[in-house]
């Protein structure tokens, strides 16, 4: 089976990037991606194309591939509801279309633990069974929530297809995610009278959680965590970088002017992941994928000012 491909879509991305360098060097890897493979290692294909288009059924058809990890759900806030909805939800649909069609045995979705959505009333541990509630506040949030449903429905539709969901909890490092974004800053704002505990990923402990997923006999849907959780303060200071406690009234209100003035890439919802509890338990990744953190706190917080 190691003969046939993997399939990433999203490969262009720094999470793909990053991937694709492990993968490359056990078995074929090609990538679908509209966007430009900067850096590509010579053996890995690249065909930059939009996943929503017929070109990505040609692909399915001439590669036969083994195994398809999908990276490629758009996260942009800034992107209009229509555009968010056809490449995230249409373009999977589509993609789950072709996974059946050419019989493709193993399929990886990385997801998100932002799924469950920070709330005042969640538990300390969010279990995979737990709602999936994050749309609630965070309306951009609905679009992730429909792939994760979408493939936990095709894990019962197609049990021939080995169907893996990925939750990761805040991913740090060279990303350019909101996790990595907000410890980036000289002066980190945070909200006065909450200091949550928060949990936090190297994204080189993503990438190794994936190759797991792509192990045979592998199937389900694995909330990922990284180190012990710990305070939001005690994460910016081990980031190396200064606090600044604002009220949260007025947090919001300046978040939201200068999100209208295009000035932040923070939606003002955003608030609620340093206000509130979102953790997730681990234990079905770290029993059943074998998978466990091997990067400690600080190195994953020191993670976000690194270059690739």
């Amino acid at each position: 089976m190691h003969d046939r491909p993997v399939l990433v879509t999203g490969i262009c991305g720094r999470l793909g990037r990053q991937l694709a360098r492990v993968l490359h060097r056990q078995r074929p890897v090609i990538g679908v991606d509209r966007r430009q493979f900067r850096g590509k290692p010579k053996d890995i294909t690249h065909h930059q194309v939009d996943i929503r288009r017929k070109k990505t059924k040609d692909i399915f058809r001439n590669e036969r591939p083994a195994a398809v990890v999908h990276l490629g759900v758009m996260h942009d806030p800034r992107t209009s509801q229509a555009e968010h909805h056809t490449w995230n939800v249409a373009g999977f649909q589509r993609l789950l279309d072709y996974v059946t069609q050419y019989d493709v045995p193993k399929l990886v979705v990385l997801s998100s633990y932002s799924v469950y959505g920070p709330r005042p009333d969640n538990p300390q541990f969010l279990p995979e069974e737990a709602p999936l509630l994050g749309a609630s506040t965070f309306s951009s949030m609905r679009d992730q929530i429909e792939v994760d449903m979408l493939a936990q429905s095709f894990f019962w539709k197609r049990p021939q297809t080995e169907t893996v969901i990925l939750r990761p909890v805040n991913i740090l490092g060279s990303v350019h995610n909101a996790p990595s974004n907000y410890l980036r800053q000289k002066v980190v704002p945070t909200i006065m009278g909450y200091d949550p505990m928060v949990q936090v990923i190297h994204q080189n402990d993503v990438v190794r959680a994936i190759a797991l997923a792509l192990e045979p006999e592998t199937r389900g849907v694995f909330n990922l965590a990284g180190p012990a959780p710990a305070t939001v303060s005690h994460i910016i200071e081990l980031a190396g970088r200064s606090r600044m406690p604002v009220p949260h009234f007025a947090f919001r209100a300046v978040l939201s002017r200068m999100w209208k003035m295009r000035a932040t890439s923070f939606p003002e919802p955003e608030l609620d992941f340093i206000r509130y509890v979102c953790m997730v338990d681990d234990a079905r990744a770290r029993g059943e994928l074998g998978y466990h953190s091997g990067h400690d706190l600080e190195a994953a917080v020191r993670a976000v000012d690194d270059l690739i």
